[in-house]
């Protein structure tokens, strides 16, 4: 392999690519929920619940929340299950590693540069899931894997191991992620002590030791009595001024009659502590107390066979957020990130198309804006209640079939829908102006866009050119006009035409409202028909057929 080739990850489908409809979002305030009064200056209302399938809506936010997420939390189905129970796994991961990249690749889009993803996942996708985020964030933007102990219970009926572990795989969208302290516990504080009385305070021992082989560093030391104390095989921590600065603070010191170099930490200066990269049930939580918690909150909590408990989510959010920040969960299962950014100040987006959407998330968030939920991290966060949120479903699809097949503005959609949705196809943001009838929205502060299903006159079309001035431009999307082409280029030079819907036919793929886990979702070239699907079908069964259904 040359320096230039790079090692990728192959699966059946992974170059289809997918021409997602932006959607306009509708909200129905009958489902919105907000506190009947404020609890602090901080409350937090313009949180948002989006009901409808994960890639379509997180399509419909990219215009909205491009560069604005500070963290993304999400908990994908681990693998496809028993879907494909006449073939091997490898028509199982080809679905689910396409699955996991269309929506990787938006959320990359949404995260800030300073923002990071957490994935939870198991044994069963981990090591794919990890070459996939390579390509997609940069091998370079690994921030580590965090593992952590999801049971504590052992399964004496294992066939093999008694498994107690998930993983946390997190990267960063750049360089300019911080992350930050979490907070000391006295647990945390045990190896201080002060023997000496050092007014600085409690302090333990720290290494005086390079990590990293620094010749610059390999100086003599010499102690107060004289004595010389060579450097280590890859030099001191710091340069030798500040190493003379530090014998001089008593920080260092000497022991053993003065033949070993002594370090102190002290408490005083530590901040809060480094995450470390495994996680134990007893603080973070295990899915035994994320199922009691649900349980005490809602009714059938039991259909969510591994929920993440409170404790995990919060100690996520405690090293990539801040208070304010935008935190997004495309897979919301039981609405756990969005509770916890809720407790914690933090604003939130949250993705889900089950019906649990309706029967256990918004009756959850219910209960902890009312401050009714006691479970989780409410009484570590002092959590009292208040905010809410706004609940959206989907728009339906843009474009629908008339009875002779031909594509047309669907019925369901009145003009300020219409307008809102042509906006986003076309990269305007929609904001009817209230002065100028005809602007729907801008692209900048001189650039306009008119929506209309009429059909336009050359008398319609020039007066429309002298309102709008020769010092803005505007993009008309009309069912029609009448215009000629000299018209257009000598007396309509400020306006663009486009015919509606022909213009949009080929955007994206219309009429398309799922993109959940499905087989037929998987578009394969002839030669993976022929080299791969049909011998295993083949040697499978000889009555069954591609999707493995008798």
């Amino acid at each position: 392999m040359t320096k230039t080739q790079k090692l990728e990850l192959t699966w059946i489908g992974k170059d289809q690519v997918t021409k997602l409809e932006p959607r306009i979002l509708i909200e129905d305030a009958e489902l919105s929920y907000h506190a009947s009064n404020r609890h602090s200056d901080d409350d937090l209302f313009d949180n948002k619940l989006i009901f409808g399938d994960n890639l379509l809506a997180l399509k419909a936010l990219e215009q909205e929340y491009s560069g604005k997420v500070k963290c993304v939390f999400i908990d994908p189905p681990y693998n496809t299950g028993s879907a494909f129970e006449h073939y091997d796994d490898g028509i199982e991961h080809s679905l689910w590693l396409s699955l996991i990249k269309d929506r990787l690749l938006i959320l990359r889009r949404l995260i800030s540069n300073d923002g990071s993803i957490w994935i939870a996942i198991d044994d069963n996708e981990f090591h794919y899931l990890k070459v996939i985020c390579d390509e997609v964030f940069g091998r370079s933007n690994f921030i580590g894997s965090v593992v952590w102990q999801h049971s504590v219970q052992g399964k004496n009926d294992a066939k093999l191991l008694s498994l107690h572990h998930n993983y946390l795989l997190a990267y960063r969208k750049s360089d300019s992620f911080s992350r930050n302290l979490l907070p000391r516990t006295d647990d945390h504080n045990t190896n201080y002590r002060n023997p000496d009385n050092d007014l600085n305070g409690p302090w333990r021992s720290g290494d005086v030791r390079s990590p990293n082989l620094r010749e610059n560093l390999r100086y003599m030391v010499r102690t107060p009595s004289g004595k010389t104390i060579h450097p280590p095989e890859k030099g001191w921590r710091w340069s030798e001024e500040t190493f003379n600065e530090k014998v001089a603070s008593g920080e260092i010191t000497f022991l053993d009659g003065e033949t070993r170099v002594f370090r102190k930490i002290y408490l005083k200066d530590q901040e809060g502590r480094v995450p470390e990269s495994i996680w134990f049930g007893k603080d973070a939580g295990t899915t035994r107390d994320a199922s009691n918690h649900l349980t005490s909150l809602l009714p059938n909590a039991h259909q969510f066979a591994t929920p993440k408990p409170e404790q995990l989510i919060e100690r996520v959010l405690q090293i990539a957020t801040v208070s304010g920040d935008i935190v997004l969960d495309s897979f919301a299962g039981s609405g756990t990130t969005g509770a916890v950014a809720h407790k914690m100040g933090r604003r939130w987006v949250m993705i889900e198309l089950g019906e649990h959407c309706h029967t256990h998330i918004i009756p959850r968030l219910k209960k902890v804006i009312d401050g009714e939920d006691q479970g989780g991290i409410t009484e570590a966060v002092n959590w009292k209640g208040g905010g809410g949120f706004r609940y959206y479903k989907l728009a339906p699809s843009l474009l629908e079939k008339d009875k002779w097949g031909n594509w047309v503005v669907n019925k369901a959609y009145d003009a300020n829908m219409l307008a809102a949705a042509v906006c986003k196809h076309e990269g305007f943001i929609y904001s009817p102006s209230e002065t100028d009838w005809w602007a729907h929205g801008h692209s900048t502060e001189t650039d306009f866009i008119y929506v209309t299903t009429q059909t336009l006159t050359e008398d319609q079309l020039l007066a429309l050119s002298e309102d709008v001035g020769n010092h803005r431009t505007l993009l008309v999307c009309c069912s029609a006009f009448k215009a000629t082409p000299i018209m257009l280029s000598n007396k309509l030079t400020n306006l663009t035409l486009k015919k509606m819907p022909n213009a949009l036919l080929s955007k994206c793929e219309w009429g398309k409202d799922d993109y959940s886990l499905n087989i037929t979702n998987l578009p394969l070239a002839v030669q993976d028909v022929e080299q791969v699907i049909a011998p295993r079908v083949k040697a499978a069964s000889k009555e069954a057929d591609l999707f493995g259904n008798e």
